[in-house]
């Protein structure tokens, strides 16, 4: 019975809001026509130009040129949680979609409803129907990753270098009722903790740690604004410093300063250039006179080797001359012995000619001007002449060198030849 009372009683009211539904959406569909929307005839309480203070995080659903055309046209209303009374928002506020009854949410899109002021539930994307003038859907959250601009600011650093920093934070809200609840206007409080929090941050290092170290500096700032906004609802994804402005001294100082540092490079490399250079040539000079050394010491070796073998084959030669020599000798062959006697007989007059040419000083034996003496003497060497065969070659011998001489005298000679031959042989025989 009770029940049957509250939807008599209830009914009126549905009817009305289904109307005034329907007129809302006419008012929208004629919002483009210039003046449409002031000639169409609204009661009071269909009036839904009444302004929220909500979070900006994404455009609301429902909300847009119709809805802001519509409220512009009749103003807003007062009491209730809006009104001038509350702080002015940091970023402008759309306006909040209207009761309808039945409502579609976005997707990625929270609607909080408070039915009688106070906190009813949290609309999930899809279709909703409302019950009018007890529900009022009081925030709208996107939930989407939002871009929020940190406006420029001036920080000190460590060393005492004033900048002027601006960056870009990435938020998302992943709970819509605290974003709604705990915290009255949720980008403006993270802006200002951002600010903050990168002041702080820069005052702990240089000038030169915030040029080289800013993606750590980003990782910090948003570590602290994540410890502080998770009971706001929001988590920070990350925090980019987009420019950093330093005075113009500094500017030109870090220019002079690079200037020096690369003319250093310079330098250095100027300098082990030519350190290598001088290696380079110095190695070069080692390598050649090692190189010249191998070949000196090659040739030298070579020629020696040349020069033994040169030796060992006329040694072999000689050995052979002087074996077949003996071989005759001791076979007996006269004519052998003869040979032997005149080779040894030459060599010994040739000695003395070539000692009188290349030298000043002049030794001769005793016996110089005795010729049959020296050639007996060079003769005897070979003991084993007979001495019928040395005075045979020694009379042959001077008889060759006497026909050589137009003035000397023949017969003198060959016998003053022959008498010292024979007391050469006569000595020989005594000793």
């Amino acid at each position: 019975m009770s029940q049957r009372l509250v939807e008599r009683a209830l009914a009126p009211a549905l009817r009305r809001a289904i109307f005034s539904a329907s007129l809302v959406s006419t008012a929208a569909a004629a919002s483009s026509i210039p003046g449409a929307v002031a000639s169409i005839p609204f009661r009071r309480h269909f009036q839904t130009g009444r302004t929220q203070r909500q979070s900006n995080f994404g455009a609301p659903a429902g909300s847009g040129q119709p809805m802001s055309s519509f409220g512009s046209a009749f103003g807003s209303s007062s009491g209730g949680s809006g009104g001038s009374s509350l702080p002015r928002s940091y970023f402008a506020k759309p306006f909040l979609p209207a009761n309808t009854i039945i409502r579609f949410v976005p997707q990625q899109t929270a609607w909080i409803v408070e039915r009688m002021g106070k906190f009813h539930k949290i609309l999930q994307p899809g279709l909703a129907i409302l019950i009018p003038f007890l529900d009022r859907i009081a925030y709208v959250k996107s939930l989407k990753e939002v871009a929020l601009e940190i406006p420029s600011q001036s920080a000190i650093t460590a060393d005492n270098v004033t900048l002027d920093l601006d960056g870009v934070l990435f938020t998302r809200v992943f709970d819509a009722y605290k974003a709604s609840y705990g915290v009255e206007d949720a980008e403006y409080a993270i802006s200002q903790l951002a600010q903050t929090t990168m002041r702080s941050e820069i005052g702990q290092l240089t000038l030169d740690h915030v040029l080289k170290e800013r993606a750590a500096l980003n990782t910090n700032i948003t570590a602290a604004i994540n410890e502080a906004a998770q009971a706001w609802g929001v988590t920070c994804l990350r925090y980019e410093i987009r420019d950093i402005h330093a005075p113009a001294a500094v500017v030109e100082a870090m220019h002079r300063q690079v200037t020096a540092e690369r003319s250093k490079r310079a330098e250095i490399l100027d300098s082990e250039g030519q350190r290598q250079s001088a290696i380079n040539i110095a190695e070069g000079k080692k390598q050649s006179v090692i190189l010249a050394s191998e070949a000196l010491r090659a040739e030298k070796i070579n020629r020696a080797t040349g020069e033994a073998e040169a030796i060992l084959l006329k040694a072999k030669a000689t050995a052979s001359g002087i074996e077949a020599v003996a071989k005759s000798i001791a076979d007996g062959q006269e004519s052998a012995q003869g040979a032997v006697s005149l080779s040894v007989a030459e060599k010994y007059v040739d000695a003395f000619g070539k000692l009188a040419k290349e030298s000043t000083a002049v030794v001769v034996p005793g016996n110089v001007g005795d010729i049959a003496s020296m050639i007996t003497t060079g003769l005897s060497v070979y003991g084993k002449v007979g001495q019928t065969q040395a005075k045979t070659m020694a009379t042959r011998l001077v008889d060759q060198e006497q026909s050589g001489q137009r003035n000397s005298k023949p017969v003198s000679t060959k016998d003053r030849m022959l008498e010292g031959f024979d007391t050469t042989a006569n000595k020989q025989a005594s000793g």
